[in-house]
């Protein structure tokens, strides 16, 4: 399948309907794109509009169902507004996000976006969908523009220059048919499942839990307008509204939790037994009924450190290169500002020809540090926080068919308790996590500045609890509790610093 603007004549004139020509004739273009979600579509839409030439591939064209790629957060929709491609969430419904609710242990603090003074003025708002509704919008906006081919095919390999390695174009099949499309730069946008990553990335994606997500229909949200996050003695819970009825919640599940084991019901155990006690009253009615109804699915939660892009003729970007866990909701945003920069670095003033490979690959090494005031910032975010709201140590050795539960790891635990009073503080203690969250607080000492006060709070907290004759063994602890707090976050700083 095909989709792009009819041919005007039989011997095109113009530029334009020469390239379009030579993309439907001769499968050429000056970039092939792989992958129509939603960095593939905002890229290709994005270089068309600089006059390239695109051939936008995708194996199906019909309109996705995930349960992750819902939430946008503000930092999100000023990059969408800055591409263009605005009016995407328009016709969607997409509900108008303020900020989150965290309910620790059943006592909620709300945790607002700041103000945007840099943009706005005022309060920073994100947005939240249905993500198939999303990226069709994007498609759409794509097969509207003139210098975009967009056609329905299974990339199965890479076409390579012999001598030197260069890409210079991909392998598909085309309606069972063998087939292949060449441009100057191939852009490998397929995604956290990625069949071509290992090619080019010599790290592997970790996963050590899974989002298992349902909708839920007509739920009563603690506060409208904002995520929840439930916090408990598993692992956390996401709550947010995809539309007017509907509400997504993602339960994460680690691996080997024995609670989810066979022996005591599996997830639907898990979710019932366990889960389902920790919600929000005005949420358990229907996680019942969409328990009862069914229709679970699951997505890997991943971490996959970004790396610089060696190979001439060929990037790898959005989920293919980099991935954190999307507890924060900073997958979308992370990939619309990493467009924003590749719109300046590979632009035709920056680069005339994509053909000149090392001028590429200069901008590419540009690109992986560019990117680092925003993109360090959310994946660190994302990991730390995660660690901390999980706060759970391995499953116990031994354990019988009614354990439930992980053993906690106390230190973290510790961090949570911290990290939960810490927003209670307000001002400050909120706006900047929030900001950092939202994607407009782009300074990653911001964010260490915060993680390390909510380190110092915690141990404060837990000072006060104990007794002045236990002061020697408390110095001890809260010694222990700093050392975790390093532990947490400065691997996830090291892999940032790598190239």
């Amino acid at each position: 399948m095909t989709s792009s603007l009819d041919l005007q004549s039989s011997s095109p004139s113009s530029p334009q309907d020469v390239a379009t020509a030579r993309r439907i004739e001769h499968h050429t273009a000056e970039v092939v794109i792989v992958g129509a979600g939603i960095l593939g579509s905002a890229i290709a839409v994005t270089f068309a509009r600089q006059g390239r030439s695109v051939l936008l591939l995708e194996q199906s064209l019909r309109q996705p169902d995930r349960i992750v790629g819902e939430f946008l957060q503000p930092g999100g929709v000023e990059a969408l507004e800055d591409l263009g491609l605005r009016e995407c969430l328009n016709g969607i419904d997409a509900i108008v996000e303020n900020g989150y609710v965290v309910e620790y242990y059943g006592d909620p603090v709300q945790i607002p976006y700041p103000l945007n003074s840099v943009r706005t003025g005022k309060k920073a708002e994100g947005r939240s969908f249905h993500h198939g509704r999303f990226v069709q919008k994007l498609r759409e906006a794509a097969l509207r523009e003139p210098n975009i081919t967009t056609i329905e095919t299974k990339v199965t390999g890479l076409v390579r220059d012999q001598t030197s390695g260069q890409v210079l174009g991909v392998e598909c099949t085309t309606s069972g048919e063998p087939d292949y499309y060449f441009a100057s730069l191939t852009i490998m946008a397929d995604g956290c499942m990625s069949k071509f990553r290992r090619e080019f990335i010599n790290k592997a994606p970790v996963a050590k839990s899974k989002f298992w997500g349902m909708e839920l229909i007509d739920a009563q949200l603690p506060n409208q307008h904002h995520g929840c996050v439930v916090l408990s003695e598993n692992a956390p819970v996401l709550l947010y509204q995809i539309g007017t009825r509907e509400t997504r919640v993602l339960v994460d599940v680690p691996d080997s939790l024995p609670s989810a084991s066979v022996a005591n019901g599996g997830i639907k155990g898990h979710l019932r037994n366990v889960v389902l006690p920790t919600l929000p009253a005005s949420i358990q009615p229907s996680f019942t009924a969409a328990l009862d109804r069914g229709h679970l699915r699951s997505m890997p939660n991943s971490w996959l450190p970004p790396t610089v892009n060696r190979t001439p003729g060929i990037i790898l970007l959005g989920d293919a290169l980099n991935m954190r866990h999307p507890l924060t909701g900073g997958g979308m945003t992370v990939a619309l500002n990493d467009v924003l920069i590749l719109r300046n670095l590979l632009g035709p003033k920056a680069v005339p020809d994509l053909g000149n490979t090392k001028l590429v690959l200069r901008q590419m090494r540009s690109f992986h540090w560019q990117r680092k005031n925003l993109t360090s910032v959310i994946n660190i975010l994302a990991q730390a926080l995660y660690s901390l709201f999980a706060a759970n140590g391995k499953p116990p050795l031994r354990h019988r068919t009614d354990d439930y539960l992980q053993v906690p790891d106390q230190q973290l635990k510790a961090l949570q308790l911290g990290c939960f009073r810490y927003f209670q503080l307000g001002g400050n203690c909120v706006d900047g996590p929030s900001g950092l969250i939202a994607g407009i607080i782009r300074q990653p000492f911001v964010l260490f500045y915060h993680f390390f006060a909510v380190a110092l709070l915690a141990i404060w907290i837990y000072i006060r609890k104990q007794s002045i004759w236990m002061l020697p063994l408390t110095l001890l602890q809260s010694v222990s509790v700093f050392w975790k707090a390093c532990v947490v976050i400065f691997p996830f700083i090291g892999s940032e610093l790598q190239t």
